[in-house]
C-alpha cells in the first residue's frame, strides 16, 4: 500500500508497507537494535519506494539526546542578547549543530534569577547548553540533571568546564604598548562589575600600573560605545592629565573615541586609545584602533563541539589574545 501523495510518508507507512511491526522498522531505520536480515531489506526497499524521511526530533526526543543548544546568557536585563558578541556566539554554535541536526536558541538568563537553568536541565528537548557571562551564583545554580551536558564561554567551576580567551594577557600587550610609548597616565574603562572574567583585565591593569609606579585611574563600563564616551568625559573630567584611556572592549573604544574628538582632544595626538576584541569596524574606525584580538567563533566552536561530543574536557580552556597596533595609539 502506498502512502496518500498528499502527504509525507510516516514511520507507520514503512511498517505496513514492509509487512514488519513499527518497533521493527523503527529499529532499522534508527540503526539500533536487533532485525532480521529479510526485515532490514524489507524496511530498507519500504522507505525508499515512499520517499520516507526520518524525523529527526522525535528521534532525538526518544533517545533523550535532545534537538537544540541553548545559549544562556546572563545579564541585568535582557538587552544583553543585543551585544554583537552574542550574535557572533550564536552564529559560530549554529555552525557547529547544524551538521547533527540540531538547532541553537537564545535565552537571557536573569542575573538576579538563575534558576531558569533548572528548567532547561529539565527540559528534554535541550541537549546542552552554553553559559555566557558567567557569575559564580549561575555555577551555583547549575542542577545535577545538566552536568556533563553544559559548558561556560567565561569563569568556570569543578563542575562546568570553561572557554575563553586571555583577556588579561590581551590587556598587557595593549597595556605595555601604551606604555612603551611613553604614556604614563592611563586611564581604564572596565566592564561591568559583576561580571568576573571581565575582572581578569582589570587585575593586569592595576598590576601594571602599580608595578611601574603609575595611578590607577579605574570608570566602570558596561562594553557599549555609549557608555565608553560618558565614561571617557568622566575621565578627562576626574584627571585632566590622563594621556592614555584603555577600555575592556573594542565598542567602548570606539565610544571613547567619539567623545574625546567631540571635545576636540586629539587621538591619539592627546589621549591614546586602546581596545580589546579586535572587532571588524576596529580596522576602519578614525583613527584606526589599537586592540588585542579575541577569537570568538573559535571559543564557540569549541564550546558547542565539546556540549555535542559529550567527552571529558579541560577545565579551562584559554585561548591567546595578542597585540594589533593601530593609529589610536
Amino acid at each position: 500500500m502506498e502512502t496518500p501523495t498528499s502527504r509525507p510518508a510516516t514511520l507507520d507507512d514503512v511498517a505496513r508497507a514492509a509487512g514488519v511491526s513499527r518497533a521493527t522498522a523503527s529499529r532499522v531505520l534508527g540503526g539500533y537494535g536487533f532485525a532480521s536480515v529479510d526485515a532490514r531489506e524489507r524496511v530498507g526497499a519500504a522507505a525508499d519506494r515512499l520517499g520516507y524521511v526520518p524525523n529527526v526530533t522525535a528521534r532525538a526526543l526518544v533517545r533523550g539526546a535532545g534537538v537544540r543548544l541553548v545559549v544562556a546568557v546572563s545579564g541585568t536585563d535582557a538587552g544583553v542578547l543585543d551585544d554583537p558578541y552574542v550574535d557572533r556566539l550564536v552564529s559560530a554554535a549554529a555552525r557547529v549543530c547544524a551538521p547533527h541536526g540540531v538547532g541553537v536558541a537564545l535565552e537571557w538568563l536573569p542575573l538576579d534569577a538563575p534558576a531558569g537553568l533548572r528548567r532547561l536541565g529539565d527540559d528534554r528537548g535541550v541537549c546542552g547548553v552554553l553559559l555566557v557571562n558567567t557569575t559564580a551564583r549561575v555555577l551555583d545554580a547549575v542542577p545535577a540533571g545538566l552536568r556533563g551536558r553544559v559548558v561556560s564561554i567565561g569563569t568556570g567551576s569543578p563542575a562546568v568546564p570553561s572557554f575563553d580567551v586571555d583577556n588579561a594577557g590581551g590587556a598587557d600587550a595593549v597595556l605595555r604598548h601604551l606604555h612603551a610609548g611613553g604614556r604614563r597616565r592611563i586611564a581604564m574603562v572596565t566592564g561591568p562589575r559583576w561580571l568576573s572574567c571581565a575582572e581578569r583585565s582589570v587585575t593586569a591593569y592595576q598590576g601594571l600600573m602599580r608595578a611601574a609606579g603609575l595611578p590607577v585611574r579605574l570608570v566602570t563600563g558596561d562594553f557599549t560605545a555609549a557608555r565608553g564616551g560618558r565614561a571617557a568625559l568622566e575621565a578627562m573630567t576626574r584627571w585632566p592629565d590622563t594621556d592614555a584611556i584603555y577600555a575592556a572592549s573594542d565598542a567602548t573604544a570606539l565610544g571613547v573615541i567619539a567623545a574625546l574628538r567631540g571635545r576636540g582632544i586629539g587621538v591619539p595626538h592627546d589621549v591614546a586609545v586602546g581596545g580589546f576584541d579586535d572587532i571588524p569596524y576596529a580596522a576602519v574606525s578614525s583613527p584606526a584602533l589599537t586592540t588585542a584580538t579575541h577569537p570568538v567563533a573559535r571559543i564557540a566552536t569549541a564550546a558547542a563541539t565539546a556540549v555535542l561530543d559529550g567527552r571529558p574536557v579541560p577545565p579551562v580552556t584559554a585561548f591567546p589574545s595578542t597585540l594589533v597596533a593601530r593609529e589610536s595609539a
